[in-house]
């Protein structure tokens, strides 16, 4: 079945989604995204709900003896190559494509994200996996929550109990973060060393003189509802600041606050709550407190330095301190300018899943960089300290939530961790289907058209929604 699955994603031309990490290139309402889910196409799509995680008491697996001499890793971008050079032990830096692990050599394999690029590329390699020789072999590769369901949901991903990674090692993590990569048998797939629940990041020398004060909690009073979110974007208008970057800003807010997915068997379904951010984005816009440009590019980011004139920010942790220009001088991240509170609802956005590769010859070193990468409290915490991650252990999240000594430079010495943990413990993702990433893009891209004034109904620009998502998915129905 897997080579007829993946055969079918290499036959369709797929373009970049709403991606969840930076350093990649993320569309939004300017270039739809593409995703054919990997389940086997029949007349029925993946279901929405996902199950638990299938419990792996037992004891550890017995695994044969590695034989490989290279460990392949593909990824999209740097962000788990520095985890894994800074925080696992022995790992030795030869260049910048490869390192060392006692005596197997880590061969990065990065491709960007742009135009679908590395999933692209992901696909090539796992289907010829059974075929290519033992250093050519994938051995780890990562995945994001928007397409995770298009690679667990096929035999080309290790479940971890095949791995000797068991309920005991797992029981710290936040159990969204197994829902992610659970497949639609209950089989846990993958793991993670984050969790991205959002925040909403703001601007404090901008709140000090618009609001008189840059304190979490008087900022949070000024934004707690979308109502008084709308009534300060007015006052910061008037003192010439936008309010966010971009409509897009807020997309994934409203997005993750839907309670229907986004296909329901083969129906696309469109929640109240997706109609509710492209109204109030249009009143956003036509009010002129933000811009419309999609995110990532240069007039995004301008608000990341003080001539860019914006006050927030929405993001996860990998946001502030991955994203933002932390290291630029003269960039308000680079100058402890930043602050979070909770914003008018919580959220979360992306994070970045770790997959065995079905066929590796290093299942021993992989288990053990799954493990150690995601289960160890000292490398979690370590983690932590030194990126400003948010990991995916609970109790050394609480404990360093609850640590006066912990504080991150980027939001000028604020310890955020107490609404982080908040958050990540609210986060549900019942709704997850195969095809989310495609339907997110191909939402904004039509309704980025209509708050853009080039439709002139919002029912114009669902229509031209459903064009772009049947084309796309041509097995679904509206």
């Amino acid at each position: 079945m897997k080579k007829k699955v993946l055969g079918l994603l290499l036959s369709t031309t797929m373009v970049a989604g709403m991606l969840s990490a930076c350093g990649s290139t993320a569309t939004t309402t300017e270039t739809p995204a593409a995703e054919t889910p990997a389940a086997e196409t029949t007349t029925e799509a993946p279901a929405a709900e996902t199950p638990a995680a299938e419990t792996t008491t037992e004891a550890a697996a017995e695994l044969p003896a590695d034989e490989g001499k290279v460990l392949n890793i593909s990824a999209w971008n740097e962000e788990f190559k520095s985890r894994l050079t800074d925080h696992y032990p022995g790992y030795e830096v030869v260049d910048g494509t490869t390192g060392k692990i006692g005596d197997v050599t880590v061969n990065w394999l990065i491709t960007p994200n742009e135009e679908n690029a590395y999933q692209n590329r992901l696909d090539e390699l796992l289907l010829a996996q059974d075929s290519a020789a033992a250093d050519d072999k994938v051995d780890l590769f990562l995945v994001e929550a928007d397409y995770a369901v298009k690679y667990t949901d096929t035999d080309y991903t290790l479940p971890v109990k095949d791995l000797g990674i068991t309920d005991e090692d797992l029981k710290d993590q936040y159990a969204y973060t197994q829902a992610v990569v659970t497949d639609s048998n209950g089989v846990l797939k993958g793991t993670s060393w984050q969790g991205c629940p959002g925040v909403m990041i703001y601007n404090r020398a901008i709140a000090k003189e618009v609001f008189g004060t840059d304190e979490p909690a008087d900022i949070q009073a000024k934004f707690s509802d979308w109502d008084k979110f709308f009534e300060s974007a007015g006052e910061l208008d008037k003192a010439g600041y936008d309010v966010i970057s971009s409509t897009a800003d807020t997309f994934r807010v409203y997005q993750n606050n839907a309670k229907l997915p986004w296909v329901d068997g083969t129906k696309i379904q469109v929640d109240d709550n997706l109609k509710k951010w492209v109204e109030d984005s249009k009143k956003l816009a036509d009010a002129g407190y933000c811009n419309t440009w999609g995110q990532w590019g240069e007039d995004w980011n301008k608000g990341f330095y003080p001539e860019g004139k914006v006050f927030a920010y929405f993001g996860p942790a990998w946001l502030i301190d991955f994203c933002m220009a932390a290291d630029v001088e003269g960039s308000v991240a680079h100058d402890g300018g930043w602050a979070a509170t909770e914003g008018p609802q919580g959220f979360y956005w992306g994070g970045t899943w770790i997959c065995a590769a079905a066929g590796t010859d290093n299942a021993n070193l992989v288990a053990d960089i799954m493990r150690k990468m995601t289960c160890d409290p000292e490398v979690m915490k370590d983690i932590v300290l030194k990126d400003n991650d948010f990991v995916n252990n609970r109790p050394v999240m609480e404990g360093l939530a609850a640590d006066e000594s912990y504080s991150n430079a980027v939001l000028g010495g604020q310890n955020p961790l107490k609404m982080f943990c908040a958050g990540a413990d609210n986060i549900d993702m019942a709704n997850l289907t195969a095809y989310d990433q495609g339907l997110l893009g191909d939402f904004q891209t039509a309704m980025g058209d209509y708050i853009n004034g080039n439709f002139a109904t919002y029912d114009e620009a669902l229509e031209q929604f459903y064009t772009l998502a049947l084309q796309r998915y041509p097995e679904l129905t509206r």
